[in-house]
C-alpha cells in the first residue's frame, strides 16, 4: 500500500468518528433532554480527543513526506494537499486544549439556551470567559505555527486564503454604500401597504409546508431530515444531513425561509463528490462557499418573484383557514423583501444583514487579537449597532451580544463567511443566468437546470480547487463584490 493510500484509509477512519460527532451534536441541539447535558458534554469531549489523537498520530508525518514523492494525478495531488492542510491544522493543538475547549463549549452553549432567554449576561459571562480564554490560546498557537495574526490564523480554519486585511477592504467598501442604500429602500417602501401575518399557524402545518418546499428544492429525504432547534442549523454528514428550523405559532415567515436557507446548505452537502467521501477533498471548500449556497437558495432564489409564486400556492394549501389575500404573490413578495432596521441577525432582511455581520467581524477580530476584553463586548456591540443600524442594545444582551450560538463554542472567524457567501451567491447567479433561464425553471416548478449548474460548477468539485480557483472556473473571475451591490440595487431600488 502506498503512503497516499495509507493516508486515504486513515482519513476515512477519522471521517467515521467525525460522522458520529456530528450526529451527537445534532441530537444535543434538537432532541436531547436537558438532564443529559453534562454527560453528553463529557462524551463529546472524549470523542473530540479521540479524533484529535487520530489526526495527530506520529506516523502521519512520515506518510505525508513519502506521499510527496509519489506519482499522483491531479485529483490525488489536490486530495493530498487538503489532507495535509487538515493534518497541519490539528497537529498544532495539544490534546489537553482540545478537551478543555470541547467541555467549555458544550457547557457554555447549553447554559446559553436559558441564559439568553433570561437576559442573563452575568451568568453567561462566567462560562464564556473560559471559552474566550481557550480560543485566544488556540489562536496564539496557530499564529505562531503559521506566521499569521491570531485572528487570521482562526480565519484560515473557515476561509482558507482569506485575511482580515482583505476583509477590511471589502467590508469598508460595503460600509461606504450600504447605509444610503438601506435608507433609500426604506423611503421607497414607506408608502407601500401590505397584509402582515396574523392569527395562528400551528407548527405541524408549518413543518408540512416546509417539507413541501424542500421537495421543490429537490432535498433527498432518503439521506436527510428536518427537525426543530433553538437555533436553525444544518449538520450531520452528506449521507445523513440534518437541518433544523424554529417555529412561532403567530407567523410562518421566518421558519419557512429558514428552511429554504438550511436546505441550501444541505443540497451542497448532498451534492459533494461521493467518490471522495471520507477524504478532506470531498468536503466543502470553505464556509463562505457553504454560505453562498444557503444564501443562493434563500436570497437569490427564495425571494425572487417566480419562487414567491410557488410559495404562495403552497401557503394557500397548508393555511386554508387564513385570508387568501395574505398569500397573494404581490403581498408575499412585499413581506419577504421588507426592509427593517432590527436587532436579530438570523431574522434580518437581505439589505441590513451585512451590517450585522460586519459588526460581529470587527468585534471578534479585536477580541481574538487581544485588542479588547470579553467584558468590553456588550458596550462595543451597543456602539456599533447605533453606528450601523441606529439601534441601542444597552442592557439588552438577549437581542445583542448573546443572540448567536457561534461564540458560545468558540467559532471565532466564522461570521465573515455570511457576507462573503452573499457576495459569492450574487456572482454565481449572475453567471448562471448566462446559460440558464432561471425564472422559467422556477415557474415550471422544475429547478433541475439550476441545480445542474450548481452541481457541475460547484458541488461536484468539493475541495479539489482553492476558493479563488473554484469561483474563477465557475464565473470567469475571482470574488467581485459589484455583483452583490448590483443585485441589491436592482431588487430594492
Amino acid at each position: 500500500m502506498s503512503a497516499f493510500e495509507k493516508l486515504l484509509q486513515h482519513s476515512e477512519k477519522v471521517s467515521h468518528f467525525s460522522h458520529l460527532s456530528a450526529i451527537c451534536g445534532w441530537d444535543q441541539a434538537a432532541m436531547m433532554p436537558a438532564g443529559g447535558a453534562e454527560a453528553r458534554a463529557a462524551a463529546m469531549a472524549e470523542l473530540s480527543v479521540h479524533i484529535h489523537n487520530l489526526k495527530t498520530q506520529p506516523q502521519l508525518g512520515e506518510w505525508f513526506n513519502d506521499a510527496d514523492n509519489e506519482t499522483l494525478n491531479v485529483e490525488q495531488q489536490a486530495t493530498l494537499r487538503e489532507m495535509k492542510r487538515d493534518w497541519q491544522q490539528a497537529n498544532v493543538l495539544p490534546q489537553a486544549l482540545v478537551e478543555a475547549q470541547s467541555l467549555a463549549g458544550s457547557r457554555c452553549e447549553h447554559a446559553w439556551r436559558t441564559q439568553r432567554t433570561e437576559n442573563d449576561w452575568a451568568g453567561f459571562e462566567k462560562n464564556w470567559a473560559e471559552v474566550v480564554k481557550l480560543s485566544q490560546e488556540e489562536a496564539q498557537i496557530r499564529a505562531e505555527a503559521t506566521g499569521l495574526s491570531p485572528y487570521d490564523a482562526m480565519l484560515e480554519i473557515y476561509e482558507p486564503g482569506t485575511s482580515s486585511a482583505s476583509l477590511d477592504i471589502v467590508f469598508d467598501d460595503v460600509k461606504g454604500w450600504l447605509p444610503d442604500l438601506i435608507d433609500q429602500a426604506l423611503e421607497k417602501q414607506a408608502s407601500e401597504s401590505f397584509i402582515a401575518p396574523s392569527g395562528h399557524y400551528p407548527a405541524a402545518q408549518q413543518k408540512a409546508l416546509g417539507q413541501d418546499v424542500m421537495k421543490l428544492l429537490q432535498f433527498d429525504f432518503n439521506h436527510g431530515r428536518l427537525d426543530e432547534s433553538v437555533h436553525p442549523f444544518c449538520g450531520g454528514v452528506p449521507s445523513d444531513v440534518r437541518i433544523t428550523t424554529r417555529y412561532r405559532d403567530d407567523e410562518f415567515v421566518q421558519s419557512l425561509m429558514g428552511i429554504v436557507h438550511e436546505t441550501g446548505h444541505a443540497r451542497y452537502e448532498q451534492g459533494l463528490p461521493k467518490h471522495l467521501a471520507g477524504s478532506a477533498a470531498g468536503e466543502a471548500r470553505s464556509m463562505g462557499i457553504h454560505e453562498s449556497q444557503s444564501l443562493f437558495f434563500e436570497m437569490q432564489l427564495g425571494r425572487s418573484s417566480a419562487f414567491i409564486a410557488q410559495l404562495a400556492s403552497l401557503c394557500v394549501h397548508h393555511f386554508s383557514g387564513h385570508d387568501a389575500a395574505l398569500f397573494a404573490v404581490d403581498n408575499l413578495q412585499k413581506i419577504y423583501t421588507r426592509i427593517k432596521k432590527d436587532f436579530i441577525r438570523v431574522d434580518a432582511d437581505e439589505l441590513t444583514y451585512p451590517a450585522h455581520v460586519i459588526l460581529r467581524y470587527e468585534i471578534e477580530r479585536d477580541l481574538i487579537n487581544g485588542v479588547i476584553s470579553h467584558n468590553d463586548v456588550p458596550e462595543l456591540w451597543d456602539t456599533k449597532m447605533q453606528q450601523y443600524l441606529g439601534l441601542s442594545t444597552a442592557g439588552n444582551f438577549r437581542d445583542g451580544c448573546m443572540q448567536d450560538i457561534h461564540w458560545t463554542d468558540g467559532a471565532f472567524g466564522y461570521f465573515p463567511s455570511y457576507t462573503l457567501g452573499a457576495m459569492y451567491a450574487a456572482q454565481f447567479m449572475a453567471s448562471m443566468r448566462d446559460t440558464v433561464d432561471v425564472e422559467a425553471a422556477v415557474r415550471r416548478a422544475d429547478l433541475t437546470p439550476v441545480f445542474s449548474w450548481l452541481q457541475d460548477n460547484l458541488w461536484s468539485k468539493g475541495s479539489l480547487l482553492t476558493t479563488d480557483e473554484l469561483v474563477k472556473q465557475a464565473t470567469g473571475e475571482v470574488l467581485n463584490a459589484r455583483h452583490f451591490k448590483a443585485h441589491l440595487q436592482q431588487r430594492y431600488l
